[in-house]
C-alpha cells in the first residue's frame, strides 16, 4: 500500500497537431504553477518539440519568439526546397535555429526521462527515440508526410512523424515509468470544421515580398535563388488553396487540393487511431484543448492557443485533484480549485 501523500512521478503525454501544439506550452505552463509539473516527457511530433523546449530549460524563450513569428518566416524556417526528397521542405534552417539558441544536448543527459515518438515509414512500426542528440530526434517525429523530408536512422530506416503510428503517446509515459499520466489531444476538435482541416495560414503577397527580399540583400548563389523561387510558388498555392476555402461551412465544399486532401486525410487518421489507442491504453487524465479553428500553419494564433493550453487543464481541474488524490498524492489538496458536482 502506497505511504499517504507520497509523491507521484506525473507523465505528459504531448500530442501532435502542428501549429495547435502550441497548447502545449500553456499546458506545461499551469501544471507547473499547481505545483505538478512533468517527470517525465513524452511527445509526439509538435509535443516532441514542445517538450524538448521545456527539458532545454528554454520554453519560455521558444514560447516568445514563436508568438512574434510571422507567416513569411514560418515558411522560411521550413526551408523548402527544389531538392528535398520524400517531402517539399527539409526543415534545416528550424533545426539549425534550435542548435544554435538552445543546444543540442544528448536525450540521455536532458534532466527528466524523455522521448520522441516516430514511424518507420516501412514497416510501420513505432519507434521510441529516447538517445543521441535532442533535436535529431525531434526532426525524425515531426515529419509530416508530403510536407517535410523523412529522416535516415543507422542505414535502415526511414522516420516519418509519429503521428501515424501513436498521436497521444500515453503507452510510451507508462513505460517510462509514469504514474499518473496526463495525455494532451490536440486533434478531437477539428473534424466536421471544413474550414480549419482545408485552410492553411499562408504568407501574404507582402510577406512574401519581404522575404524574397531579406534573401537578395544576402546575395545567395544560384542554387539559394532556386529554392527562394520554389518558396514563392509553395507559399502561393498555399495561399491560392487557403481563399478557396474561407468559405461559410454551410456553403457547398469547394473541390480539395492536393495538399487539402493529405492534410484532412492525416487529421482524420490521427483523430482514429487516438481513439483506437487512448481506448485500449488511457490516461489518467485527458486534456482536449478547443482548437478546431486553428489550422495546420497557423503560427500567428500561438498565443490564443497558449492560452487554450491553460484553460483546458483550468477546466479539469477537480478531475485532476480527484485522481492525485486517489493515487495517494495530496498535492493539489490545498490548492484553490472549485468542486465538481458530482
Amino acid at each position: 500500500m502506497e505511504t499517504p501523500g507520497k509523491r507521484k512521478k506525473v507523465a505528459l503525454a504531448l500530442g501532435s497537431g502542428s501549429a495547435r501544439g502550441m497548447a502545449h506550452i500553456g499546458v506545461i505552463q499551469r501544471l507547473q504553477e499547481l505545483g505538478v509539473g512533468p517527470d517525465i516527457i513524452c511527445g509526439t511530433s509538435i509535443g516532441a518539440l514542445i517538450g524538448g523546449c521545456y527539458l532545454t530549460g528554454k520554453l519560455d524563450h521558444f514560447s516568445d519568439w514563436i508568438q512574434h513569428l510571422s507567416n513569411a518566416q514560418v515558411f522560411h524556417y521550413m526551408s523548402v526546397s527544389l531538392s528535398a526528397t520524400g517531402g517539399v521542405a527539409h526543415a534545416t534552417r528550424l533545426m539549425d535555429f534550435f542548435a544554435q539558441e538552445y543546444g543540442n544536448p544528448d536525450i540521455e543527459s536532458l534532466p527528466l526521462p524523455f522521448a520522441a515518438v516516430a514511424t518507420d515509414l516501412y514497416r510501420g512500426r513505432e519507434i521510441w527515440l529516447q538517445r543521441g542528440p535532442l533535436w535529431n530526434a525531434v526532426r525524425a517525429s515531426i515529419a509530416i508526410p508530403g510536407v517535410l523530408t523523412p529522416i535516415s536512422k543507422d542505414d535502415d530506416a526511414w522516420l516519418v512523424d509519429g503521428g501515424l503510428v501513436n498521436p497521444v503517446p500515453v503507452s510510451v509515459c507508462r513505460a517510462l515509468g509514469g504514474d499518473i499520466i496526463i495525455g494532451v489531444d490536440l486533434n478531437s476538435d477539428i473534424l466536421g470544421r471544413r474550414k480549419v482541416i482545408t485552410d492553411v495560414a499562408a504568407p501574404t503577397n507582402e510577406e512574401i515580398a519581404e522575404e524574397e527580399e531579406s534573401e537578395e540583400d544576402k546575395n545567395i548563389d544560384p542554387e539559394e535563388a532556386a529554392e527562394l523561387s520554389a518558396f514563392g510558388r509553395f507559399t502561393q498555392s498555399l495561399k491560392e488553396a487557403a481563399a478557396n476555402f474561407r468559405s461559410d461551412e454551410n456553403s457547398k465544399p469547394v473541390a480539395p487540393g492536393t495538399l487539402s486532401v493529405m492534410m484532412s486525410a492525416i487529421n482524420i487518421m490521427q483523430d482514429r487511431i487516438t481513439r483506437s489507442r487512448l481506448a485500449g491504453e488511457p490516461a489518467d487524465i485527458m486534456l482536449w484543448p478547443r482548437l478546431g479553428h486553428i489550422g495546420l500553419l497557423e503560427f500567428s494564433k500561438a498565443q490564443e492557443a497558449i492560452e487554450e493550453g491553460r484553460d483546458a487543464v483550468d477546466r479539469m481541474l477537480p478531475a485532476i485533484r480527484h485522481t492525485f488524490e486517489r493515487e495517494g498524492d495530496f498535492r493539489l489538496s490545498t490548492a484553490d480549485i472549485p468542486q465538481s458536482d458530482d
